[in-house]
């Protein structure tokens, strides 16, 4: 068990998309990579991936599992909890 996950305490996770330029996520954990294009967050429901164009992360509060996106967000896709998931993303990013 993560220290982090005693911390937190929260076990939802929302997401909230208003005119695919403003996107609203709870129970995030960690941010694990962010660029223009791609942002990789961990959140007690898995790994997920945002993919768009000119993304900006304006609101980071890891305490309360708060992050809001700006820009224009393509996709959102969920990946496992396992940490073998983790090896995978980072295998990708590396390529």
């Amino acid at each position: 068990m993560n220290v982090n996950d005693d911390k937190l305490g929260f076990k939802n996770q929302n997401l909230y998309l208003e005119d695919r330029r403003k996107l609203s996520i709870t129970g995030v954990k960690q941010v694990e990579s962010f660029n223009d294009n791609t942002i990789i967050l961990f959140t007690v429901k898995g790994g997920l991936t945002i993919k768009g164009e000119e993304l900006n992360i304006s609101k980071l509060n890891l305490e309360d599992g708060n992050v809001k996106i700006d820009g224009m967000i393509n996709g959102v896709l969920y990946t496992n909890k396992s940490s073998s998931s983790k090896g995978n993303i980072l295998g990708k990013m590396f390529k």
